[in-house]
C-alpha cells in the first residue's frame, strides 16, 4: 500500500459563502465529512468579510496571497502578512479586512481532542518532517515543485496539488524542492 494518497482535483469544488463575500473549497475532512473533527479548506476572499461563528471549533488561518487584518469583536486587530498564521477560537467571528486586495486563505479547523499544527512557508531545498504513530501529514503545494520521500517511496507534487502522507513510525520523511508549501500535521488515529 502506497504511503501517498493524492487529493483528486476533480473531486474538489468551491461552495459560495452565505454572505457572498467569497467561496470555500474543502480539501479534506474527517473522520466523517458530515460530522467532522477536522477540516482543511482554502477560501477565496474577494472583499472584506465577516467570519461565521463556529462554537467548539479551534481555527488556524493563513493568508496565502496578500496581507489582511482580522478585526475581533473585543476590539483587537491582528494584521497577517502574506503566509502569516492566526490561531483563534471559532466561536469568535472576526471581520477580515483586505488591505491589499483579494486573497486565498488556508483554514484548518479542529474539534474535540484532535490536535494539529498549520505551517505555511517557502520551500528551498530539503526539509525533514517528524514521523510518529498518531501524526498524519497533509501537504498542499502553493507554488513550484516538490519531491516527497517517505521510507523507500517517492512522489512528485506540482503547484496546487495536495496529498496525504501515511508514513510509518520508522520512516524518514523528507521534502525536496522549491516554491511555497502548506504543511498540516494532524494528531489523530485515522486522519484520512
Amino acid at each position: 500500500m502506497s504511503r501517498f494518497r493524492r487529493v483528486p482535483a476533480n473531486a474538489l469544488h468551491a461552495e459560495p459563502w452565505a454572505n457572498g463575500s467569497g467561496t470555500t473549497t474543502v480539501l479534506a475532512s474527517g473522520p466523517d465529512p458530515q460530522d467532522w473533527q477536522w477540516q482543511l479548506s482554502i477560501a477565496q476572499i474577494d472583499r472584506d468579510a465577516d467570519f461565521s461563528s463556529l462554537p467548539g471549533v479551534r481555527r488556524q488561518f493563513a493568508s496565502l496571497d496578500a496581507p489582511l487584518t482580522l478585526h475581533f469583536p473585543d476590539g483587537q486587530d491582528r494584521r497577517l502578512l502574506r503566509l502569516g498564521i492566526a490561531r483563534f477560537d471559532g466561536s469568535i467571528s472576526p471581520r477580515a479586512e483586505l488591505t491589499e486586495g483579494p486573497t486565498r486563505a488556508f483554514n484548518m479547523m479542529l474539534r474535540g481532542d484532535v490536535e494539529g499544527e498549520l505551517v505555511v512557508r517557502p520551500l528551498n531545498g530539503a526539509m525533514v518532517l517528524p514521523v510518529s504513530a498518531d501524526s498524519h501529514w497533509f501537504v498542499h503545494l502553493l507554488a513550484g515543485r516538490a519531491e516527497i520521500h517517505a521510507g523507500d517511496e517517492a512522489t512528485e507534487l506540482a503547484q496546487s496539488e495536495s496529498l496525504w502522507i501515511d508514513a510509518d513510525a520508522g520512516d524518514r520523511l523528507r521534502i525536496d524542492g522549491g516554491g511555497e508549501i502548506v504543511l498540516v500535521r494532524l494528531d489523530v488515529h485515522h486522519a484520512g
